[in-house]
């Protein structure tokens, strides 16, 4: 595995060197150290900052390439990935404010949505990484996320669970609500929910992940955060998609953005595979209540 650590050799990117540095050495990840000067004259500041954020990896067996570009950061940081296949990208996430869309810095936002391979943000400061919490949604595009998580959970023995919101549905459907609070009758079910959430969850324990399921209602991003909370997880797994046309760039759906505006433990916005042929509601509802 290839991991590209992003600095800009300030004491706050620590935060990202040591999240990085908690999985690449479990990994015994190739790992980069890239810093980006926005003039040349930082350059040689920057390397010397450089060369003792590295200390910091190499005090856990992780002996990273150290490489200082000059230029704008985020298109800086796609030719890197553009030129080397990274498997994942760690950056900082500097806080600006809660207000508007972005409470983060713009550029963190950018390269989540220009990058190819999937990126951890480094958010608050957690010593190990034991619990994931994996935001699934229920529909198998996911399951490239899913995949990817569990190589990373497998690493660091951490568990995950699959957490599922569902928005609260009228009372002529409390037979559906019922049927999806029962965990175990939903996993053994053959609808499309169930269907998902099992393969899943087999997926994570073939990779010797322990995984379980958790079902929620009500407002999405709430119940993520209610959740985060009871379970005290170090990290929060969400998801993009990738967008149609010939110019290759992530769609960051209004969650994934909650997520990283509000969340305080480190987010991996992996990338999803392409949707399915998507089912329809009424197919989708008469599956759950006839077990097809």
């Amino acid at each position: 595995m290839k991991i590209l650590i992003c600095s800009d050799g300030t004491q706050s990117a620590e935060t990202a060197i040591h999240l990085g540095g908690l999985l690449a050495g479990p990994l015994k990840a190739e790992t980069t150290l890239l810093g980006i000067a926005e003039t040349s004259q930082d350059e040689q500041p920057l390397r010397d900052a450089l060369y003792n954020q590295a200390q910091l990896l190499q005090g856990r067996g992780v002996p990273p390439v150290i490489i200082v570009q000059s230029g704008e950061p985020v298109r800086q940081i796609v030719d890197q990935t553009s030129k080397t296949n990274y498997d994942l990208v760690v950056i900082g996430a500097r806080w600006i404010g809660a207000t508007g869309h972005y409470w983060r810095s713009t550029k963190m936002y950018e390269v989540i949505k220009t990058v190819r391979p999937p990126v951890l943000v480094a958010i608050g400061e957690r010593q190990q990484l034991q619990r994931f919490l994996v935001c699934t949604g229920g529909k198998e595009f996911i399951e490239q996320a899913v995949q990817f998580t569990g190589k990373l959970a497998a690493a660091v023995k951490a568990s995950v669970t699959l957490l599922h919101v569902m928005a609260e549905p009228p009372a002529m459907y409390a037979d559906l609500v019922r049927l999806e609070e029962n965990v175990d009758q939903l996993l053994e079910s053959k609808s499309e929910l169930g269907t998902n959430l099992r393969r899943q969850k087999r997926e994570l324990e073939r990779l010797g992940v322990p995984a379980d399921v958790r079902l929620r209602h009500g407002i999405v991003i709430d119940q993520v955060f209610e959740e985060a909370r009871e379970g005290d997880y170090d990290l929060i797994v969400t998801g993009t998609s990738q967008a149609r046309g010939l110019l290759r760039h992530y769609i960051m759906g209004d969650l994934t953005r909650s997520i990283l505006n509000q969340a305080n433990v480190p987010v991996l916005v992996a990338r999803a595979g392409p949707p399915k042929a998507a089912r329809t509601l009424l197919r989708a509802i008469t599956g759950l209540f006839s077990g097809r």
